[in-house]
């Protein structure tokens, strides 16, 4: 029986041998399956050089070109007026923006008048007799003189004789005392230069203002500038006059300006020059923030591409008999997005949108050509 058993098992051995000998055979003449080539599909675009445009993108805030900050240059109680002091509040050219008490200092300078009025009066006797042919000039005069108006101006003096008569007597220099008293009392008012908008108060009626004093700040709300910062490179291309166009930070409201200034020294630190940009708008407010492109120059035969398609070697990718290929390129100007290229041929077909893992010698298929062979089929 124990010979029966090992028989079969070695006749199964022997089967199985065969089968697998036969398996190994048969793979080993079947052919391998051949791999299909890869072919990425990609976007492309021919060039065809032409002059770009070099726009510098900036940015800053508005601030009015006339301002005005008040400050008080007398002492007294801030006396109330036609108007409300308060932010907010328009005033045309010439209406009072602020009206300091000054009842007290009004009467010395009413007295420095009449001394000056007295001391002429005093010396009329003197002219009569010793000067008969100034008489009649110094007489108008007098009588020309109101002490609720301003003090007119001294007659002018013909003679030494004249002018040692009246200095003498002291005429001369309390005229100008009194000049300067009512210089002084002008200032107890303070009027709007131009038509414009209270922005800033910092008093109120019934405050008691010191010399030296801010009181508030008004501007001319009909013209804006913004300053903007452009590197050194554009100075000498940078012109007054020349138009900019503006747009808020959404995009949706775009404005005309120009350039009203350009500063002629470089910073230093930052080695930017700045630059001046008047904007008219009844839609704009000061401190609203604002992109300005600025027109720096016009490049000729040049392309415009997408930043992220230039490589850190300063090549791009071209497409050649359906293979990627580099070719070097000279950047000219980099903007936020764009990059200004030269030295790339006419005809030239390159990439329109970056490929990942892209090498040279890559096997890649236009989109377009794809596009076509679909539509014979």
């Amino acid at each position: 029986m124990r010979k029966i058993i090992l028989s079969i098992i070695g006749l199964l051995l022997i089967v199985a041998s065969f089968f697998y000998a036969k398996k190994l055979i048969a793979d080993k003449n079947r052919p391998k399956p051949v791999l299909a080539k890869v072919v990425k599909t990609v976007f492309t675009d021919t060039i065809q050089n032409s002059v770009i445009p070099i726009v510098i993108a900036a940015n800053g805030s508005l601030e009015a070109k006339r301002r005005l900050e008040i400050y008080a240059e007398v002492q007294g109680i801030f006396k109330q007026g036609s108007k409300l002091f308060k932010p907010g509040q328009e005033y045309r050219a010439g209406q009072t923006l602020i009206k300091v008490d000054a009842a007290e200092y009004y009467a010395s300078v009413q007295s420095a008048k009449s001394n000056l009025y007295n001391s002429i009066a005093a010396i009329m006797p003197d002219l009569r007799l010793d000067f008969p042919d100034i008489f009649n000039k110094w007489q108008n005069y007098l009588s020309s003189f109101d002490l609720n108006k301003t003090t007119p101006k001294l007659p002018e003096m013909t003679s030494d004789k004249e002018n040692y008569f009246i200095t003498g007597r002291s005429i001369v220099s309390n005229y100008y005392n009194v000049k300067n008293l009512e210089q002084r009392l002008a200032k107890y008012s303070i009027t709007a230069p131009f038509s414009g908008i209270l922005t800033e108060a910092l008093v109120t009626e019934g405050t008691l203002i010191r010399s030296g004093q801010k009181l508030g700040e008004f501007i001319d709300p009909s013209v804006y500038e913004m300053e903007v910062a452009v590197s050194k490179v554009y100075a000498n291309l940078l012109k007054v006059g020349e138009d900019v166009a503006l747009n808020n930070l959404d995009k949706t409201e775009n404005y005309k300006g120009k350039v009203s200034r350009v500063n002629g020294s470089i910073d230093p630190t930052t080695q930017t020059i700045t630059a001046y940009i008047e904007v008219k708008n009844t839609n704009l407010k000061e401190g609203m923030y604002l992109e300005a492109n600025l027109n720096a120059k016009e490049e000729s035969d040049a392309i415009e591409i997408d930043r992220n398609l230039l490589l850190e070697t300063q090549q791009i990718y071209v497409v050649k008999d359906s293979l990627l290929d580099v070719i070097d390129v000279k950047p000219i100007y980099f903007s936020d997005t764009k990059v200004v290229l030269k030295n790339v041929p006419n005809g030239t077909v390159i990439l329109k949108k970056p490929v990942p893992g892209a090498y040279a010698g890559m096997l890649v298929k236009s989109f377009e050509e794809q596009s076509e062979a679909k539509d014979q089929q």
